[in-house]
């Protein structure tokens, strides 16, 4: 059952500007699970992962692992470490655009 839904073409635009815009590839440098990355400033990022990358991230297998399993907001310290790598070498900018 869909909770949401797009009712006007510019609501779809909206949409998907938020939810897609400006998402950069980024692959982990361990595990290479590939995700989609958004900085928008130095302190706030948003990561979209696929149920591929999820089943490569060897940090996340560890952590479910353990008892009670993984913490839902934890993060993968590889990835982020990739992610930084990724903002330093130029290949993901930081900084919103054209307000996404």
């Amino acid at each position: 059952m869909l909770s949401f839904g797009a009712t006007t073409e510019q609501t779809a635009e909206d949409q998907r500007l938020y939810l897609d815009a400006r998402l950069a590839e980024v692959a982990c440098l361990d595990c290479l699970a590939r995700v989609k990355v958004k900085k928008n400033s130095d302190h706030h990022t948003s990561v979209q992962w696929t149920g591929e990358a999820l089943g490569q991230c060897q940090e996340f297998a560890r952590m479910s692992a353990e008892p009670g399993g993984r913490p839902v907001h934890a993060s993968c310290p590889r990835l982020r470490a990739s992610i930084e790598r990724a903002v330093a070498e130029g290949n993901l900018s930081v900084g919103a655009e054209d307000g996404y």
